[in-house]
């Protein structure tokens, strides 16, 4: 079995999933807005053999906790949140080996200009980059974007699958293997022959092509999707090669990568083309006492006012407006259903209530104890089918920084985290044995096949 996957779950902004963990003496996350803050982050996961940095993103402030957006700007959840791509692109001259895992919406940027701007990322960073696909759940930001309500939740994915399609099409059919000649003697760069209009026409975009840019050495970015609802899992099981789970017990993360992998092979891949990434985070201690001594410390600092109004703004549904007790099963919300089934999964027979989301989602994952006690849980894990970790801090850089002190050579030992970064790019790290592109199975790749037949 291979070793675990690490990658160090963060976001652009104050506060990221422990709200309040800012006001923390130690925490370096309030200067969000300072490239040393990055870079001596980054530098520390590359000396920890992490395989990237995985950043979140937020595009609209709504108002969905207690009817305002008050509390997002007081206690800066998710707000300001400054662009995770550009951050990426000022992190490549600082990294060698760690991928830079970006999340953007399709609402953000016409998919011809996000194209072209992934290709001149995965260019600099030689193939390191991945792009974490989302639909989003914000009606402000559909708002910020010129839409006049939020797209209903079934129909975003109808748009991200056009969106997908016509990236694809300029990343994989475009440019031809051996249209670049660079040839300085005939002044021949490029081969005309080799270069492809797309003729792209669909219900949101007509784009003509041909791709700005040259193919980059993954061509396509590494492509990893979040969605928990029935709808998310069906897309990740079709485009993604990485998806994020935030399952509350190895039992229940068996169910949700079984249905996952189930899906993936659904349509015509194989199980073992997409990675499963679950969410944990970690308070560690030389012995079980003093790490629950720290896990006590550390929890002085968090705003449970914050966690409410996290999952309120990600799940559309004001908490602090509502009787915690009442079941999820009365809200028609289909994201807000996509977190009560990780729940139920892990708790078979038991109905989810609002106040069961807002403790899950945060502490559910989290894990208290030793070095030791933690390759044990992780062992676990990994024998339930995760295949790597988004680990989340709650101060950074120092939840990083301790874990890699001293976690990361109790994982080396067992076999469970790498020693050495494997050549090539992202891609190539995260499936051994295999292209920089994507594989023959991937439906950009055969799309592209049958446009050429």
């Amino acid at each position: 079995m291979r070793p675990l996957i690490f990658n160090a779950f963060s976001m652009a902004s104050v506060s990221h999933v422990y709200h309040g963990m800012w006001t923390h003496p130690r925490s370096e996350q309030i200067r969000h807005d300072s490239l040393s803050t990055w870079t001596h982050l980054a530098r520390l996961l590359e000396r920890g053999r992490f395989d990237g940095l995985f950043l979140a993103d937020a595009l609209g402030l709504d108002p969905t906790y207690r009817g305002s957006f008050d509390l997002y700007v007081e206690q800066a959840i998710h707000f300001p949140c400054n662009d995770p791509a550009i951050l990426c692109a000022a992190l490549i001259g600082a990294t060698e080996h760690l991928g830079l895992m970006f999340t953007s919406s399709i609402l953000q940027a016409h998919p011809f200009a996000f194209a072209r701007a992934v290709s001149t990322l995965d260019h600099l960073s030689g193939g390191r980059v991945g792009w974490n696909i989302v639909t989003s759940t914000s009606a402000a930001a559909a708002r910020n974007f010129g839409l006049d309500r939020l797209v209903e939740h079934d129909a975003r994915y109808d748009w991200a699958d056009e969106y997908v399609d016509v990236a694809y099409k300029l990343w994989e059919h475009s440019w031809r293997d051996d249209a670049i000649q660079a040839d300085t003697q005939a002044r021949v760069y490029a081969d005309p022959a080799g270069v492809r209009r797309i003729d792209h026409v669909g219900a949101r975009y007509r784009v003509p092509g041909p791709h700005a840019s040259s193919p980059s050495p993954q061509r396509t970015p590494l492509l990893i999707q979040a969605g928990s609802s029935r709808r998310g899992r069906a897309f990740a099981a079709r485009h993604a090669e990485a998806t994020f789970i935030v399952s509350h017990h190895p039992d229940a993360a068996r169910v949700a990568i079984d249905d996952l992998r189930a899906q993936t092979v659904a349509h015509g891949r194989r199980a073992d083309d997409l990675l499963i990434f679950q969410g944990l985070s970690f308070v560690v201690g030389s012995t079980e006492e003093e790490a629950q001594r720290r896990a006590r410390e550390l929890d002085a600092y968090v705003s449970t006012e914050g966690l409410a109004a996290h999952v309120a703004r990600d799940l559309g549904i004001d908490f602090g407006l509502l009787d915690p007790e009442r079941p999820v099963s009365d809200f028609p919300n289909e994201g807000l259903q996509g977190f009560a089934r990780f729940f139920e999964e892990a708790h078979p027979g038991q109905r989810a209530r609002l106040a069961d989301l807002v403790n899950a989602m945060s502490y559910s994952s989290r894990f208290v104890g030793t070095p030791e006690q933690i390759a044990d849980r992780l062992a676990e894990w990994r024998a339930a089918g995760v295949d790597g970790v988004n680990l989340a801090y709650q101060t950074t850089p120092g939840s990083f920084e301790v874990f890699i002190d001293h976690v990361m050579p109790v994982l080396r030992a067992r076999g469970l985290a790498q020693h050495e970064y494997a050549p090539g790019t992202l891609r190539e790290k995260l499936f051994p044995g295999r292209s920089a592109r994507l594989n023959a199975r991937h439906p950009a790749v055969r799309s592209q096949a049958a446009l050429a037949a």
